[in-house]
C-alpha cells in the first residue's frame, strides 16, 4: 500500500488569511457583550514620587461613569504575578495599581469605568493624583553606582544575581591573548500592529476572558491563582491577536486590575490600550550593558569567556529579571569554548519594565558574543569567517554541553556557514573591497544557535478528534499571533492521517 501523500512542505495559501485580508476577522476590541462599559486608566506623569493621595470624586460626578478606583479601593486586589523564571524579591512585587509610591512614567495609579470609552478618557482627565517628587534613577550605572538612589526602602536596586558556569580567572591570567569589550543595547518599544488589549465577562463565580495573549493557559492559571479561583472558574479565549513577539506573554496590571472591576461591577469591562500608552506603559524590550573578556591562543582558538551582564529590568522585575539568565545560559553560541563564567544582575530602574522580547535574552547574547569574536578577529588579522569555522562545535561532538549547561543535540554550523557565505558571494566581496576600487562595500556574518521548544508541561496541551464524516479537528493549547498555525498544524495532521488539509480543521487560543 503506497504511503499518504505528504503535505509538510508544500506552499499552500495560507487558511487564515481570507477572513484577515476581508475585515472578517475577530479581535476583543470587536467583541460587544450585552452591558459592556470601558476602563481608562490614569497614569503617573512623573518617573519617582510618592503617592500622597488620588483624588477620585470629581471622575466620580462625571454622568456615564459606573465607578473610580484607586488601589484602596479594590482591597481584594493581588499583586501582580512574577512570570515563571523571574526572581523577584518579596519586597519588589508589582502592584496591579501603585499606592505609596509610583516608579516610573505611566504606571497605573487609578482606573476609570465608564458606559463609553469617550466618557471614560474624559473623566480619567479629571482625576487628581498627588504626587511627591523623588530622585530619579535613570539606568544600570545610577541604579548600581554607591550612593544611588533606592527604589525600595531598605534594599538595593540589584534585584537578583545568578551565575551560570565556573571562574575562569585562571583562563584568563594564562592566556595568550584577552580581549575585552562593553556592549550596551538600548531599549526598545515592542510596537504589535494590535495594542494589548483585554475583555473580562462575569458569570457568577464564573468570568471569561478574551485578550490578545500569547499563552492563554498561562493567562488562565495566572489569574485564578490570583483570585484565589479554581481553573475551571476562569476561561481564557485568544482570538485573533495582531502580533505579539513576546510582549503579550505575561500577565499584566491592567489584567488583573479588570478583572477585579468586572467582578466587582457585575458587567463586561473591557480595556483596549492606546498607541501612545503602549510605548510608555508596555513592556520594553533589550536595555542590557554587557562586559565580555574572550581569551584565546595566538590561533584564535578560544580558551575562555568571561561575561557580566546587567539587565535593566525597569521599575518592577516580575517580566525582566529572567531574560539576561537566558542571555548567560547561551553565552557559547556555536561555539566550543572550554571555560565560560556568565554573571547576570536584574537591576531596578525609573523606566518602564521590561519584559521578553523577540527571543527573550538570546539575541542578545548572540548581538555581543558576534561582535567580540569580530572584534578578536581584527586584532589577530584573522578572516573572521575562518575564526569562526576554527571554533565551532565540531558535529562529531554532539550531543554537546556547553559550561553554562546547556544542551545541543546536533548540527554542522560550518557547512551552513559556507552556505551563507556562497548565497551572499563572499569571496567576490572580500575581493572587491581589497581592490582599492572605491566604492565602499560591507559584509557582516553573524551565527546564531536558537533554542528548541520547551515540553508544555501542564499549561497546554494537544488533541486530535475525527468524526463519523471524516473531518478532523485539532486542539492545540498553543495560540496563533500570525504565523500561520491554522495551515502548518493542518498539514502536519493531514500527512499523518491521509486526509487532504481542507479537511482539518485547527482549534487554539482557547
Amino acid at each position: 500500500m503506497a504511503d499518504p501523500p505528504t503535505w509538510i512542505g508544500r506552499a499552500l495559501p495560507r487558511f487564515e488569511d481570507g477572513p484577515l485580508v476581508r475585515g472578517d476577522g475577530t479581535f476583543v476590541a470587536d467583541l460587544a457583550p450585552e452591558g459592556l462599559v470601558d476602563a481608562v486608566f490614569v497614569r503617573s506623569i512623573l518617573p519617582h514620587a510618592r503617592v500622597l493621595g488620588v483624588d477620585l470624586e470629581a471622575a466620580r460626578a462625571v454622568p456615564g461613569v459606573l465607578a473610580a478606583f484607586a488601589a484602596d479601593d479594590l482591597g481584594e486586589l493581588p499583586p501582580v504575578p512574577a512570570t515563571p523564571g523571574s526572581e523577584v524579591p518579596p519586597e519588589m512585587a508589582r502592584p496591579a495599581l501603585a499606592y505609596g509610591r509610583v516608579r516610573f512614567v505611566g504606571e497605573a495609579i487609578a482606573v476609570v469605568v465608564a458606559e463609553t470609552l469617550a466618557v471614560a478618557e474624559d473623566a480619567a482627565e479629571l482625576v487628581l493624583p498627588d504626587l511627591d517628587p523623588l530622585p530619579t534613577v535613570a539606568d544600570v550605572d545610577d541604579a548600581t553606582a554607591e550612593d544611588a538612589q533606592s527604589l525600595y526602602e531598605g534594599i538595593g536596586n540589584v534585584a537578583a544575581t545568578t551565575t551560570y558556569g565556573e571562574d575562569v580567572a585562571r583562563a584568563l591570567r594564562a592566556a595568550p591573548v584577552v580581549i575585552e569589550r562593553t556592549y550596551r543595547q538600548p531599549r526598545v518599544a515592542p510596537a504589535s500592529i494590535e495594542t494589548r488589549r483585554i475583555l473580562v465577562v462575569p458569570d457568577g463565580e464564573r468570568i471569561t476572558v478574551w485578550c490578545s495573549h500569547q499563552a492563554p493557559h498561562r493567562l488562565r492559571d495566572a489569574l485564578a491563582d490570583a483570585f484565589g479561583r479554581s481553573r475551571e472558574a476562569v476561561r481564557v479565549i485568544s482570538p485573533d491577536v495582531g502580533g505579539a513577539f513576546g510582549a503579550k506573554s505575561q500577565t499584566w496590571p491592567e489584567y488583573l486590575v479588570v478583572a477585579a472591576a468586572a467582578m466587582r461591577l457585575g458587567r463586561p469591562v473591557r480595556w483596549v490600550e492606546g498607541r501612545g500608552e503602549s510605548f510608555v506603559a508596555g513592556a520594553h524590550g533589550r536595555a542590557q550593558r554587557q562586559r565580555l573578556r574572550l581569551a584565546a591562543d595566538d590561533d584564535g582558538r578560544f580558551l575562555a569567556l568571561d561575561a557580566e551582564i546587567d539587565q535593566d529590568v525597569g521599575a518592577y522585575p516580575h517580566t525582566g529579571a529572567l531574560v539576561a539568565n537566558n542571555t548567560a545560559w547561551v553565552m557559547s553560541g556555536p561555539y566550543c569554548i572550554p571555560e565560560i563564567s556568565a554573571t547576570v544582575r536584574a537591576v531596578v530602574t525609573n523606566a518602564t519594565p521590561t519584559a521578553p522580547y523577540r527571543g527573550a535574552g538570546r539575541p542578545e547574547a548572540a548581538y555581543a558574543l558576534e561582535r567580540i569574536v569580530d572584534d578578536l578577529a581584527r586584532h589577530l588579522r584573522i578572516d573572521p569567517a575562518e575564526l569562526r569555522r576554527r571554533n565551532f562545535i565540531p558535529p562529531d561532538a554532539f550531543p554537546y554541553r556547553s559550561p553554562t549547561g546547556a544542551m545541543y543535540d546536533g548540527a554542522d554550523h560550518a557547512a551552513a556557514l559556507d552556505h551563507a557565505l556562497a548565497l551572499a558571494e563572499h569571496d567576490a566581496v572580500r575581493e572587491e573591497q581589497r581592490s582599492g576600487s572605491g566604492t565602499l562595500v560591507g559584509l557582516g556574518i553573524g551565527c546564531y544557535v536558537e533554542r528548541s521548544g520547551e515540553a508544555p508541561g501542564t499549561t497546554e496541551f494537544g488533541a486530535v478528534e475525527i468524526t463519523a464524516r471524516g473531518r478532523v479537528f485539532v486542539r492545540s493549547g498553543t495560540a496563533s499571533q500570525g504565523q500561520g498555525h491554522a495551515t502548518s498544524f493542518a498539514q502536519i495532521a493531514a500527512s499523518v492521517l491521509g486526509v487532504r488539509p481542507d479537511d482539518v480543521t485547527v482549534v487554539e487560543g482557547d
